[in-house]
């Protein structure tokens, strides 16, 4: 058996007990305990003299054992052990609490690493329940820089320390580089053996360095590359649709009431040379809510069915796909086109369903909008040449493929209104050309935003009163929707009761939450465009959703419970019309942490620049997720500060497969490390 796969119990020092206690962090072999990467270090190569220590500060003291441990107990029963400490310059106490052990774990004699915090007892300089190592007990104990793990009930840093050192002298160099020679030269990596003992144990700080660039370039290298695999971007992939619209497309814009932004003219010129190359397109458009995607997509569209093929786009909620049929149905009927849409939904009837997949089946239907039910057994295309999908974070990798996979190697266009920062688009979209729209349309008004405490409740009220009598209309927006005496929420259903009752008696409201069935909140939000409903009380369900230009307020309750991002997303369902908009952010947080997020959300409305606060403020790994992708979250590598180590990975992956590189022998063992690390994600879509 590979020594990789042995069980973490052939190790010296792990029973049945501290095996459970290990599964409980997911280490069940010695290559989990490898991969249980260090959350941080000490430096315990800086040693003070005894003579140097103050109280109320963190050191490394190397002392010799003077007395016996002598045991006490509190007025409350607290056992307390101390024992005095010497070097050549003085002495000092060492104090454990409610340890039985201790007292015979030194003897008078005895060289040890002291490391913890000090503080005054009794006017004597003493040092608190310190971590400890023994000079004498191996080799371990002598590093300077020390791992710090993370760690469940019952397993100490010691003994993870322990356990991952027996760990990689067990293995004994013999782990399998997967990496060839030249590539790690070319890309400038470390050894994976090297790598992993000095990811835990490093000689110094420069082979702790040289150890995690190694490792973390193999995370994004990897999960860039099953991205590539996963969308068919591989060098077996076929050639493309060359398409021939563009003229139609460019006499539409002039059919137009308004003229496209200079960012959106830029960005639709993107698209029409990737649409003309032979090889298929895979471009992002990002662009702020807003900003205008829907036109660019909708020529896109354009060109692709005056080319003789058929285009689909793909959103996230039924409401969204009914508000992009309408708008391609009215442009369409400005360009006075012969052009058959149809919408497939999960809910519509199954008469008209059948109705609808006949005539995309022959070839009748030229534009497909839907929900998931686009990708649903039975759709079937005569000619698919363009893929569009609206809102892609909400969409996971699998079901993108699963809609390209439909045609024969179609263009591919994904857009987002959820602005994502230069490192992550590189990680989640390495094998996309991207293209942002960074500029609104001229006659939009800038969303004012205020971040205020629950005590000015009442005169808010009075403001939203006074728009809504102006004829405008509101959003309210709770974190929860259940009860929950823990965090002290408002429910959402508790709360759309209370401001009925007490302040908008007058006013139609609405209730819109996770929880209900797609016809209720359908109808709820269809009122609420159709101006019979004033305020929608709702969850984040509405963070993608109608168009409403007559909405002019958003008012958010424990604003501090939200991600900036998610806030931006929220703030961008006002602002659509005429009408000068509000973002009301209410939070009575005591956090500085939470107040400092709420306060640069009022200073500016570029969603780019909240998404990298965003993502330096939350980290990778919730922003990541890994719901979407199947793939574990990443363990070492910072999204927000490692952008120059996920640049290389994205050269790495075009090197190997632009260049045909990876069919090469010495790549193939790397390609077996991929096909395996992934294969259950592969063979789920490839079984669908």
């Amino acid at each position: 058996m590979n020594k990789l796969n042995e069980s973490v119990q052939v190790l010296k020092g792990i029973g049945s007990s501290k095996a459970k206690m290990l599964l409980r962090l997911d280490i069940i072999s010695i290559e989990d305990l490898f991969y249980h990467f260090p959350k941080g270090y000490k430096d315990k190569g800086i040693i003070t003299k005894i003579k140097d220590i103050m109280p109320g500060s963190y050191y490394n003291v190397i002392g010799t054992v003077e007395s016996k441990a002598m045991e006490s107990r509190s007025k409350r029963g607290l056992l307390i052990t101390k024992f005095i400490i010497v070097d050549e310059t003085g002495s000092f106490v060492i104090v454990f609490y409610n340890n039985r052990f201790i007292k015979n774990t030194f003897k008078i004699g005895d060289r040890v690493i002291f490391s913890g915090r000090t503080s005054l007892i009794n006017n004597k300089t003493s040092m608190e329940c310190p971590e400890y190592e023994k000079l004498t007990e191996n080799n371990m104990n002598l590093i300077s820089i020390v791992p710090e793990y993370a760690l469940t009930e019952g397993l100490s840093q010691k003994e993870m320390r322990k356990f991952t050192y027996r760990a990689l002298e067990f293995a004994d160099n013999s782990i399998e580089e997967i990496f060839p020679p030249e590539f790690r030269k070319k890309f400038k990596l470390a050894e994976i053996n090297f790598a992993l003992k000095n990811i835990h144990f490093p000689d110094t700080k420069k082979s702790l360095q040289r150890a995690q660039r190694r490792l973390k370039f193999q995370e994004v290298f990897f999960f860039q590359s099953y991205l590539l695999k996963v969308r068919g971007r591989s060098a077996a992939e076929g050639k493309g649709i060359v398409f021939s619209g563009e003229k139609h497309a460019r006499d539409f814009i002039a059919k137009l009431p308004y003229s496209l932004t200079g960012a959106q003219e830029r960005v639709l010129e993107e698209v029409f040379m990737d649409m003309k190359k032979p090889d298929a397109m895979n471009r992002l458009i990002q662009g702020d809510v807003g900003s205008g995607k829907t036109i660019i997509a909708f020529l896109a569209l354009l060109n692709c069915v005056k080319s003789g093929c058929q285009g689909v786009m793909m959103a996230p909620t039924e409401i969204l796909a009914m508000q992009h049929f309408e708008t391609i149905k009215e442009y369409i009927c400005l360009g006075k086109y012969d052009i058959k849409v149809d919408l497939i939904t999960g809910s519509m009837k199954s008469l008209y369903r059948k109705e609808a997949l006949e005539s995309i089946k022959e070839g009748m239907t030229s534009i497909i909008i839907g929900t998931h039910a686009v990708i649903s057994e039975g759709v079937e295309f005569q000619n698919l040449g363009l893929v569009i999908t609206d809102e892609q974070h909400r969409f996971g990798v699998r079901q993108r493929a699963l809609l390209q996979s439909k045609g024969i190697n179609p263009d591919m266009l994904v857009m987002s209104a959820t602005p994502i920062p230069r490192t992550l688009s590189l990680v989640l979209y390495g094998d996309l050309d991207i293209s942002v729209i960074d500029e609104l349309p001229p006659n939009r008004k800038k969303i004012e935003t205020y971040f205020i405490g629950s005590d000015k409740r009442n005169r808010l009220y009075n403001f939203v009163k006074k728009l809504i009598e102006e004829g405008r209309q509101a959003y309210f927006v709770c974190p929860l929707v259940e009860e929950s005496e823990k965090l002290e929420l408002n429910s959402a259903k508790e709360y759309c009761e209370n401001i009925k009752k007490n302040y908008f008696k007058e006013y139609n409201t609405g209730l819109v939450y996770g929880k209900m069935k797609n016809e209720e909140k359908d109808k709820i939000m269809t009122g609420f465009k159709n101006g019979e409903i004033q305020i929608i009380v709702s969850t984040t369900v509405i963070e993608v959703g109608i168009n409403v230009p007559n909405a002019t307020v958003m008012l958010i309750e424990n604003a501090e419970r939200f991600g900036l991002a998610q806030l931006h997303q929220l703030r961008g369902r006002v602002g659509r019309g005429e009408h000068q908009s509000y973002c009301i952010l209410i939070s009575d947080s005591n956090s500085e942490e939470a107040k400092s997020r709420l306060k640069f959300m009022t200073k500016t409305n570029d969603g780019f620049q909240i998404a990298k606060k965003d993502l330096e403020t939350r980290g990778s790994g919730e922003i990541l997720g890994t719901k979407q992708h199947g793939l574990a979250e990443f363990r070492l590598v910072d999204l927000s500060k490692d952008f120059d180590i996920i640049k290389t990975s994205k050269e790495a992956n075009d090197f190997l497969y632009k260049n045909n590189e990876i069919k090469k022998t010495e790549y193939q063992k790397m390609v077996k490390y991929l096909n395996d690390k992934f294969e259950k994600i592969i063979e789920e879509i490839a079984l669908n």
